[in-house]
């Protein structure tokens, strides 16, 4: 995973393929990239279901409004778009928030992989449906006891 951050939160944290990995640029890690990290590791083993790490994404009035509604989908729930876009206050905007969802930069702090399609489907997602399925999978085995839905 590659993570960027400002001195105040995290930007981005985006998926990278090993060979994507050689040209990536390192630099000192600040005090919200260690907190970004050890809240991932957490996560990842099972420890933590929800982020305190400040984040802050640039985006459109609607974008923002749409990650808001994100941020808020809990830890081993899911929501279709249809339902996103009721919540947006807008039944119709559904393509709107979906190319919106697909705009999220914060993946896993900004929970864009829990929206799926109106039939259950793993619809998109910008860093590979085996990575939302992974993730899906490993947040309903933590919040409900499940082994597999998908």
């Amino acid at each position: 995973m590659l993570i960027s951050a400002n001195e105040l939160s995290i930007c981005s944290i985006a998926f990278v393929e090993a060979q994507d990995s050689l040209n990536i640029e390192l630099t000192e890690a600040s005090p919200v990239i260690h907190q970004c990290i050890d809240e991932l590791i957490e996560y990842f083993s099972g420890q933590r279901t929800s982020f305190t790490v400040p984040i802050h994404q640039e985006g459109t009035a609607f974008q923002q409004k749409v990650w808001k509604e994100l941020y808020e989908v809990p830890f081993g729930k899911t929501l279709s778009y249809g339902e996103l876009a009721k919540k947006l206050g807008d039944p119709k905007c559904v393509r709107a928030a979906a190319a919106a969802n697909g705009k999220n930069k914060i993946a896993i702090l900004i929970p864009c992989h829990r929206i799926i399609g109106a039939d259950q489907s793993l619809v998109g997602y910008a860093w590979g449906k085996y990575r939302k399925k992974w993730l899906l999978q490993h947040e309903f085995r933590l919040a409900l006891g499940v082994q597999t839905l998908f």
